[in-house]
């Protein structure tokens, strides 16, 4: 065990001082500290390639080697989950609305078929119009605060439902279970939409998932 030199300090790239004290210290810890800078740096940003080179620099001013395998490894895999983690938040939501995105939908939408459950499911579908403006659509940020409030409604409703999602510029669809309550649950839902306008209807999952597929594209071209 030693201690980073003032030297050493001032050579350690940015997000790497707690990798350079375990190594300092030849802890069992550094393969840990690797994992956290690895996370930290796709955070905020940082490409892969520069942040294996920051653990090289770390590794070779602290003890004078590259890398071993299980630091590297450790970063890399850190980095490329918090990285997926970012991505796949990007491709199930809409960032505007929250609302899960039609491909987030239509992939729980084939988990029910894969799971045989379609049958026990409906889409709830919901068009969203201003109150004077039946039939028209809305300019984009009035449809994206609509669409929100709509989808916080929806979900306070159908708690539990397998998605709650935006598949048109004005329409909303919830992937809610087919059960005693359903129907209850869309007169809730219809009473707390506070626009006259507003049009909501139940659409039966059809036999398989293709056709699903074809219905939501439907859905989404109508919307």
């Amino acid at each position: 065990m030693r201690e980073l030199s003032d030297e050493q300090r001032a050579e350690l790239p940015s997000r790497f001082e707690a990798v350079a004290e375990a190594l300092a210290e030849r802890s069992s810890y550094v393969a840990e500290a690797c994992w956290v800078a690895g996370h930290d740096l796709a955070e905020r940003g940082v490409s892969l390639g520069e942040s294996l080179e920051d653990l090289r620099t770390t590794t070779q001013a602290v003890n004078a080697r590259d890398p071993a395998f299980t630091e590297v490894h450790a970063l890399s895999v850190a980095w490329s989950e918090a990285t997926l983690g970012y991505l796949h938040t990007l491709s199930c939501a809409d960032p505007l609305t929250g609302l899960a995105t039609l491909a987030h939908v239509r992939e729980r939408i084939s988990e029910l078929y894969r799971d045989a459950r379609a049958v026990s499911h409906a889409l709830v579908v919901t068009d969203a119009h201003l109150p004077g403006n039946p039939g028209g659509k809305l300019d984009s940020i009035a449809a994206a605060r609509r669409m929100s409030l709509l989808g916080q409604t929806a979900r306070s409703v159908f708690a539990g439902a397998a998605a709650v999602g935006q598949v048109g510029h004005n329409r909303m669809v919830v992937v809610a279970a087919r059960d005693e309550t359903l129907v209850k649950r869309l007169s809730l839902l219809k009473r707390m939409v506070e626009h006259s306008a507003d049009r909501i209807w139940i659409e039966g999952l059809p036999e398989n998932d293709r056709s699903a597929g074809i219905l939501l594209d439907e859905l989404a071209r109508g919307a």
